[in-house]
């Protein structure tokens, strides 16, 4: 095992200018019963397992996730993968593809790919993809009925949406050719500074302790990235590689790659957080409606503020199964 992110401290742009706060199984076929979306919140939820991804579906969220991709995407030096595979002639997956757009990128950038196949709980990807590219609504918590098995497993993003992660990975050992791989790629859901500018009753880190304790509740945990090692050992893979990258929010690193990556890190916070507490802090935790949107008018302030340097770790853990 070993990292490629050098662990020095993220310097801090002192010239970043403030920011003012302005307006804000069986695979299931596209049928009428995929499509009854919930609304709740004024947001609309996935109907297919109703109740499986506590956060919304609808085109804002469609376009934070888009965003997201491009974060990790640019947080890892532009690649969309560091499993060492030569993608072309090669059967991939997508685990919780969302809107697609990994699996879109991945098969123009190698036309050579044998097939890319995306699932999801929701239908919101494109009809318009590459030839190589395929998306199938299903729960990938089910039973797998795949034909034959992939050289490559891709899961990102997926925290508080599995509820059994040691079992989802023993599912993509067992549907990987020998020799294949497994790439999960997370963050580690606990704030923190590196400068001890962020404090423990900051609303940033109430949110992200509240949505672990929802998360936890209804059984699906927001933070599985500092098990991904333990459980891909526990599920048979072999040879483990493990990365970690530093992600800050906001646009204070004078990195010009990192400050990038916060500044819509950002965004996300911004304009993600009605998404992410909604039904989490209200239907879970049982929160009273002005005490979510205080939290909310909290976690947007400090998301905007000069001298909060926040930061996440990012954990991307590639794993082979034995040949």
């Amino acid at each position: 095992m070993g990292s490629i992110a050098p662990n020095h401290p993220i310097e801090v742009d002192h010239e970043d200018e403030a920011i003012s706060l302005g307006t804000e199984s069986s695979t299931t076929s596209l049928s009428s019963s995929v499509l009854k979306y919930e609304y709740k919140h004024g947001r609309r939820y996935h109907a297919h397992h109703l109740g499986n991804y506590p956060f919304p579906n609808d085109q804002p969220e469609q376009d934070r996730l888009d965003m997201v991709h491009h974060i990790f995407y640019r947080l890892i030096n532009n690649r969309l993968f560091l499993a060492p595979i030569n993608p072309d002639g090669k059967r991939i997956l997508d685990i919780g593809t969302g809107t697609g757009i990994w699996a879109i990128q991945m098969g123009d950038e190698y036309p050579n790919v044998e097939k890319i196949v995306g699932n999801d709980l929701s239908p919101i990807q494109p009809s318009w993809v590459p030839p190589n590219v395929k998306f199938i609504v299903d729960d990938v918590e089910k039973e797998w009925m795949e034909s034959e098995p992939y050289d490559y497993i891709h899961c990102r993003y997926m925290a508080g949406s599995i509820r059994d992660w040691p079992r989802l990975i023993r599912q993509c050992y067992e549907n990987l050719k020998p020799g294949g791989w497994l790439e999960l790629q997370e963050s580690v859901n606990t704030l923190y500074s590196e400068d001890e500018s962020l404090k423990g009753d900051s609303y940033m880190v109430k949110m992200m302790d509240g949505l672990k304790e929802a998360c936890l509740k209804i059984g699906q945990t927001m933070d599985p990235a500092p098990d991904f090692e333990k459980w891909v050992a526990e599920a048979g893979f072999g040879a483990v590689h493990t990365m970690k990258f530093k992600l800050p929010i906001g646009s204070w690193p004078k990195d010009a790659r990192l400050k990038e990556c916060g500044s819509f890190m950002r965004v996300n916070f911004v304009e993600g957080v009605e998404g992410f507490t909604a039904a989490l802090f209200g239907d879970v935790l049982g929160w009273e409606q002005s005490k979510i949107e205080e939290l909310n008018a909290g976690v947007k302030r400090e998301s905007l503020r000069k001298d909060i340097h926040p930061i996440f770790d990012v954990l991307v853990v590639a794993a082979q199964k034995p040949m």
